[in-house]
């Protein structure tokens, strides 16, 4: 028995939940798959897979296997990637976090016509605001916003820099009045990014002057889109980066305050930064994306 293209087709089963289904995906016969998974469930003396007449599952020894075998072709395929990747053209599957609204905003709109370069690389996005375990989660580059964390096992590389600025709608200001100077804010609704505590405070700079302002509000969310629609309805002021609010700025949509500031909430910094493993270190794939990410007009790259 070929063990790696059973485990292969094991695997397959699992995920298209049938025989038929995974016999398709590889192109296969349907009786080459059920006849090399009963050889594998009599090499080991155990069921791995609940047959039914609409539909296959595992067992509980099934999932265990499952969950190794995974990990065996992963593991493969990164063999194989780690000595092919390093050639002239990208070649492989290249999987990327990038954080939510930046990935939709400023990156997503170039995706298409980057990938058309490299007909050989298989790239996954995933979209989350969340920090990655790049190594638990099978990550070879993630795009965070602000200034790393430093760990010993991950390479990070400052790919470009945004500036945050504080925002809001016309009809607000008529209404509620336009802060003069920073502490002003004390006495208006000031639309918070969810950081996982209550007390949040926006740190000024200008010149040798830090000044440090509480900021209050009724409405808080962990998403800087949301924020951003919230700022433009009217309901308060918000801190937001240029790259979010540039188009709305320009049409006078959104009017910006402070603008002789440089402002940060907490204490955040506003840098865009690439994270990757050691390991990647040569990667034709990494490379050719933090080339991409270079050549961007916006944060990341060239300026308009």
């Amino acid at each position: 028995m070929d063990k790696l293209l059973a485990l292969k087709m094991f695997v397959e089963t699992v995920d298209a939940r049938g025989f038929s289904a995974a016999a398709r995906r590889m192109s296969l016969a349907t009786s080459s798959v059920t006849r090399t998974l009963d050889g594998l469930e009599d090499s080991l003396g155990t069921v791995l897979l609940n047959r039914s007449t609409r539909q296959v599952t595992v067992t509980e020894a099934g999932a265990s296997y499952y969950a190794q075998a995974r990990r065996i072709l992963d593991a493969v395929e990164e063999a194989d990637a780690s000595i092919t990747d390093h050639g002239d053209t990208p070649v492989g599957q290249l999987r990327v976090s990038l954080p939510v609204a930046f990935g939709r905003c400023c990156i997503a709109p170039y995706l298409g016509a980057w990938l058309a370069q490299y007909p050989q690389l298989e790239l996954e996005v995933e979209l989350t605001d969340q920090i990655v375990d790049l190594l638990g989660a099978r990550v070879d580059l993630s795009v965070r916003l602000g200034a790393a964390a430093a760990y010993d096992n991950v390479i990070a590389r400052e790919v470009g820099r945004f500036r945050r600025l504080v925002v809001a709608h016309p009809d607000y200001l008529a209404t509620h009045g336009s802060p003069r100077e920073p502490a002003d804010l004390a006495d208006h609704c000031c639309l918070r990014f969810s950081f996982g505590t209550r007390d949040q405070f926006w740190m000024f700079q200008r010149d040798d002057a830090n000044v440090r302002v509480p900021i209050h509000g009724s409405f808080r969310s962990n998403n800087s889109e949301v924020l951003h629609q919230m700022a433009l309805a009217g309901t308060g002021i918000a801190l937001l980066p240029d790259w979010l609010v540039g188009t709305d700025i320009a049409a006078g949509h959104l009017v910006t305050l402070f603008d002789d500031w440089s402002v940060t909430p907490n204490a955040a910094s506003s840098v865009v930064t690439a994270l990757y493993l050691p390991t990647q270190r040569g990667s034709r794939r990494i490379a050719a994306f933090l080339a991409f990410l270079a050549a961007l007009p916006g944060p990341t790259g060239q300026r308009d």
